[in-house]
């Protein structure tokens, strides 16, 4: 059995009953890999700032990096190609989409993801006048609902017109 379907047997003995009534499968697989890569983010770079850049400015020579930014740019590759990985083989696993497509969409939808998060949070701070947590809060669940329909709809649908 290859890891994707242990990863997806594991998830789905959380898809209980009044899940299964309003939370479609695909959806919660798609939940439960957002949420699993979202805590490993969090974990590696708590441990990559903390002990390997060790809260350190990074000198690259020709630009001196911050250890926030520092780590964080640790940290994403590794998280994009997992949450990549994961809804590829666990969430989203009948799609026909070549997988080169499918990672040339996902970083697009990742972007649009980062731009999105961007945007929200500059208007609901700036312009409406919302205290920052709460517009975080708004933020997040207007890029998790974005970043669902791109994943079903266009990185990893079902029916690939060529």
């Amino acid at each position: 059995m290859k890891p994707s379907e242990y990863i997806g047997r594991a998830i789905d003995l959380f898809y209980i009953d009044p899940l299964r009534r309003w939370i479609p499968h695909e959806m919660f697989r798609y939940g439960a890999c957002g949420a699993f890569n979202m805590a490993l983010d969090l974990v590696l770079y708590y441990l990559i700032y903390h002990f390997v850049i060790a809260e350190r400015f990074v000198n690259l020579g020709v630009v001196t990096v911050s250890p926030h930014i520092a780590s964080l740019c640790i940290v994403f590759p590794i998280t994009f190609f997992n949450g990549f990985w994961l809804n590829r083989n666990v969430a989203f696993r009948r799609s026909e989409v070549p997988r080169g497509r499918q990672l040339w969409r996902y970083a697009l939808s990742v972007v649009g993801a980062i731009l999105l998060n961007y945007v929200s949070m500059k208007v609901l701070v700036e312009q409406v006048g919302m205290w920052a947590t709460p517009a975080k809060a708004v933020t997040t669940v207007i890029s998790v609902c974005y970043s669902y329909l791109a994943a079903r709809y266009y990185t990893f649908r079902i029916t690939e017109r060529q």
